[in-house]
């Protein structure tokens, strides 16, 4: 006798798959539950289909998925585009199986916008009609919209700015939770949206030159539980004229990142926030940073539990004195920086670290080894390898010798082409499996595609799949 398993458990089961799109293909041909699950997995984040490096959305695939959607458009949008000589064959002439637009989640302009540019052969008129009954259509089926992305990133031909604000009439945008969105957008979105969105937990601003309205202000200021904020000012933006908004949530905000070209901006405002568990910084340029940060020196934040400072690092005297009042309670820390005066800071003032990314250099053996000493709770560590930095090797040897009993997870990026010989990847693997602590070992290869790294060499290959197939590793590639 057959047992079907419930629905909610194959729901669990499968969200597992979702970033297997070969086996929940695979599912669609099994049963029409398993059809229906693995379909809304798979149209949940339909948009994720872009080129890697310009975020550019594929043709052929964009026309399909334009194509599928059509079906799922009001009788009265479908009437729309054919009054308009607007004309988009769809897969088939019967209705839908299902109603992929409802599988949606979010709502992310910017990607509508480009799919419909790139996947749709008409006079950019026609493509503006287009989105708008998108959007009416998205806003209409989605109950509870959770995650709204309205960037003008001007990576389509359609302007967001063009789009009628009357599409978002459907939407219940009561229990909208994150906003992803550009300074620049029309000042009415921002008007239409602070009468009703007041819950909004993660806010993620691309900050414009000179264009911060009143309405972004009353926006930023009408919410009650802001947790997670993102300002990037990197085309000549500023933050300063919406300070005064950001200081009301400094009882809520849990998580900053900052990220500029423009170090002159301010980061004093950031010691108003003494509840932050996250700071995230991405400058350039030392010098005028290093001005910036050095009011926040003595600052200490109780409850922060994770420092990033990516590109340039502010002064190292800064740094230290910011770790001597918060190491303490870090959890994870990544620096960006080259600086070898940094490493042996960390390895003395922040003893609870999980998790840690820092550059050590060919020099700095003796240095990663009492970080592996003094951080005794250590889980994961990300390194770059070759040229000026450490070995593959060195790095095994140490791991294998004084990383903690917790230590499950090691991340290397290659700067130059790999040299690790199989054997010694067999040895590392050997005193690993004979360490006191039997867990698992992640091994995770970041790839820069410049250099060749260690899984080039078929010989480690095969070691590395003989030890993850008796349970010793876990490897995968990034």
């Amino acid at each position: 006798m057959s047992c079907q398993l419930p629905t909610d458990c194959l729901n669990e089961i499968f969200e597992h798959l979702k970033n297997d799109k070969l086996t929940l293909h695979s599912c669609l041909l099994v049963n029409r539950l398993w059809c229906k699950i693995s379909i809304g997995i798979l149209w949940k984040n339909i948009w994720n289909f872009r080129y890697s490096i310009y975020y550019v959305h594929q043709p052929k695939v964009a026309s399909k998925v334009v194509s599928t959607l059509v079906t799922c458009l009001s009788e009265e949008s479908k009437e729309l585009l054919y009054k308009n000589n607007i004309f988009i064959p769809t897969p088939t002439s019967k209705p839908p199986l299902f109603d992929y637009a409802s599988f949606c989640k979010g709502l992310p302009i910017d990607d509508i916008c480009q799919i419909i540019d790139v996947g749709l052969l008409i006079s950019l008129n026609q493509k503006n009609l287009v989105v708008n009954e998108f959007i009416k259509m998205f806003t209409n089926k989605i109950f509870s919209l959770n995650i709204l992305t309205y960037y003008n990133n001007n990576l389509s031909n359609i302007n967001p700015n063009d789009i009628s604000y009357t599409c978002f009439s459907g939407a219940n945008l009561v229990n909208l939770s994150r906003l992803y969105c550009s300074s620049d957008i029309n000042p009415e979105f921002y008007y239409q949206l602070s009468q009703t969105c007041h819950n909004l937990q993660s806010l993620y601003i691309n900050l414009k030159p000179k264009s911060i309205s009143n309405e972004l202000k009353e926006l930023i200021s009408s919410q009650k539980n802001l947790k997670d904020l993102s300002l990037s000012a990197l085309d000549g933006g500023d933050w300063t004229d919406i300070l005064t908004s950001l200081i009301k949530h400094s009882n809520t905000l849990k998580k900053l990142y900052l990220n500029s070209f423009n170090n002159k901006l301010p980061l004093s405002f950031i010691a108003s926030f003494q509840n932050l568990q996250e700071i995230n910084l991405s400058f350039l340029f030392k010098e005028v940073y290093s001005k910036n940060f050095e009011k926040l020196q003595y600052v200490t934040f109780p409850k922060l539990q994770i420092l990033s400072i990516y590109n340039d690092c502010p002064k190292p005297e800064y740094v230290i004195n910011f770790l001597k009042n918060n190491g303490k309670n870090l959890q994870e820390c990544y620096f960006g920086e080259d600086s070898s005066v940094l490493n042996s800071i960390i390895a003395e003032f922040c003893p609870n670290l999980k998790k840690v990314f820092v550059i050590f250099n060919d020099d700095e053996l003796n240095t990663l080894r009492t970080l592996f000493n003094n951080c005794r709770y250590l889980e994961s560590i990300k390194f770059y390898c070759g040229k000026s930095f450490l070995s593959e090797k060195e790095i095994l040897e140490i791991v294998a010798e004084h990383s903690p009993e917790n230590f499950y997870e090691l991340k290397i990026c290659n700067k130059s082409d790999s040299s690790l010989l199989p054997e010694d990847l067999e040895t590392f693997f050997i005193n690993w499996k004979n360490r006191t602590s039997k867990k698992s070992l992640s091994l995770i290869i970041i790839k820069d595609y410049n250099y060749n790294s260690l899984e080039i060499n078929e010989e480690n290959m095969k070691i590395i799949n003989h030890y993850k197939n008796s349970g010793v590793i876990k490897f995968k590639t990034e």
